[in-house]
Order: structure tokens, then C-alpha cells, then sequence
């Protein structure tokens, strides 16, 4: 073989890991949930072909509203937090003091816990008898809270238990911090600037392409939220906690609708285009880079 067909050959080689996962994780699941949107399946028997039957259930369920105001509740408060926190961190350990390493380390740690085990440890913390955040109200001379036990709480609870993990923003927010470079700030100085005003007209503009990445990264995350509201209340009470995700798996896995959680699933996909297309276009275009041509 020639020079080019053997390099050809070896360039497809290399690439066949990847074009095997995209075949085998994507392409086949998305046509397999395109077939199981009009079939009616319960794992048991085989496929049976309904038409839009699944799809004209999504307007007659009212579990799903349900299920879609957990979700938006639940993103619209825990994202934005997640991402003034995970800054407001990344500022505390963007210095040069000794053991810093330390704290970043610390701080960081939360968010490679497993998820399981993090649903367990706050299941514990919010618990209303005997939890951790409870003892410490009532030893302030407060009445208990029941947290996961009133509706108008629960997702309050879980945005506070989606802030343990925002040391993954605080990470990529440093190196932002650390990537700005201080002429920018000496000059500041120089003007008289002070340290609110280096922060909104240099940090901020900076670190503007970190903040968008965070937001579209955090949106995504929240919109799929499952670990926590499986675990921790199984989408209780009164399914204030059932989010999409925990409701497909319902539908699929404990009510064995597969064809109507495969029409649930699209439903959710939809979403997260309308919302990635929504962001892009209205917020992608405040976004500074300092290169944009490269």
C-alpha cells in the first residue's frame, strides 16, 4: 500500500475508540428512544406500535407541570447561586499566602464526592429530629425546620445542598482570576481606581467567557438533577422534589412505560435546546474575548 492509504488506515484506527462510542452511546440510543416514542413497551412483551398515543399523553399528565415547576424552581435558584458562590470562593483563594494549597484543597474536596454519598450526608443534615442544621437552631434557641418534609422547603433545601458541590465552578473561576494579567490592575491603580471598581470593570469583563461557560455547564447539570431528589426525598413531599429526570425514571423503570418516558425524555431534550439556543443568542454576545479572531 501506498504512503497516504497506510496513514489513512492508521488515522482511522486511532479514531475508531471514539466513532465506536458516539455509534454505541448516542447514535443508537437517540434512534431506539425515537422508536420507543411510538411504541408502547413495558419490557415484559414485545414493542407495541401506539402512533402518537405517548405523545398526546405529555398534554393530559398532570404529574409532568408538576414535575416541570420542580425542575425550573429548582435550576433557577440553585444556578445562579452556584455561580456567585463558586466566584465569591475562587476570590478568597485567588492569593499568594502561605498554605493557600491548603484551603484550596479543602474548599475543592465537596464536589469529587460521590454523589450518592453526599445525598446521604445531607438526607442526614436536614433531618428534622436529629439533623446537624437543626441541633444548631435549636441550640440558638429556634424551632426545628422540617426541611424535607414541607413542600415549600424541600427545593430550598436541595439549592442549599447544590452549593456544597460549587467547588468545580470555584476551580475553573480561578484559573480565570489567575489568567488576567496585573497590568491590567497596576493600571487601575494608577487611575485611582479602588477595588470595587477594578472588580466591575476589569475582573468581571475578564472572566465574562468562565461565567458563561458555568452557566450553560450549570444549567445542563440542574436541568438532569436525579441523585438527590431519588435519595434524599424520592420526590416528596407531594412531589415538590419529582424533577424530569426522576420522572422518566418512574415512568420507565417502576411504572414500565418505557414509550412514554422515552417521549418524556424528548421533552427534556427540548428544553435543554431551547435553553442552550436562548443563552447563546441573547447572552453569548456579551461575552468579551480578548482574541476573538484566533
Amino acid at each position: 500500500m501506498s504512503l497516504r492509504r497506510r496513514r489513512t488506515i492508521t488515522g482511522y484506527i486511532f479514531i475508531m475508540p471514539f466513532i465506536l462510542g458516539v455509534l454505541f452511546w448516542v447514535v443508537i440510543p437517540v434512534l431506539v428512544n425515537l422508536y420507543l416514542t411510538f411504541h408502547s413497551w413495558n419490557l415484559m412483551s414485545a414493542p407495541r406500535f401506539v402512533g402518537m398515543q405517548n405523545l398526546e399523553t405529555l398534554f393530559r399528565d398532570p404529574i409532568l407541570p408538576q414535575a416541570l415547576k420542580a425542575t425550573f424552581l429548582y435550576t433557577v435558584l440553585s444556578v445562579p447561586l452556584g455561580l456567585l458562590f463558586g466566584f465569591f470562593l475562587a476570590n478568597l483563594i485567588n492569593t499568594n499566602i502561605r498554605g493557600i494549597s491548603i484551603f484550596r484543597t479543602i474548599f475543592y474536596m465537596p464536589s469529587i464526592v460521590p454523589a450518592v454519598a453526599n445525598a446521604l450526608l445531607w438526607a442526614w443534615m436536614f433531618n428534622t429530629e436529629f439533623g446537624l442544621i437543626n441541633a444548631v437552631i435549636r441550640a440558638f434557641g429556634g424551632a426545628k425546620i422540617a426541611w424535607l418534609q414541607d413542600p415549600n422547603l424541600a427545593v430550598p433545601a436541595f439549592v442549599i445542598l447544590s452549593l456544597w458541590g460549587s467547588g468545580s465552578s470555584m476551580i475553573i473561576f480561578l484559573a480565570g482570576l489567575q489568567g488576567i494579567p496585573d497590568v491590567y490592575y497596576e493600571a487601575a491603580e494608577i487611575d485611582g481606581a479602588g477595588r470595587w471598581a477594578k472588580m466591575r470593570h476589569i475582573t468581571i469583563p475578564m472572566i465574562s467567557p468562565v461565567f458563561f461557560f458555568n452557566l450553560v455547564i450549570g444549567f445542563i447539570n440542574s436541568l438532569q438533577v436525579f441523585v438527590i431528589g431519588y435519595l434524599v426525598t424520592d420526590g416528596g413531599p407531594q412531589n415538590a422534589t419529582l424533577f424530569l429526570v426522576l420522572y422518566i425514571y418512574r415512568s420507565a423503570f417502576q411504572s414500565l412505560k418505557m414509550g412514554y418516558a422515552a417521549a418524556l425524555s424528548w421533552v427534556l431534550f427540548g428544553i435543554l435546546l431551547i435553553l442552550s439556543v436562548v443563552i447563546f443568542r441573547y447572552l453569548g454576545r456579551r461575552v468579551y474575548y480578548e482574541n476573538p479572531g484566533e
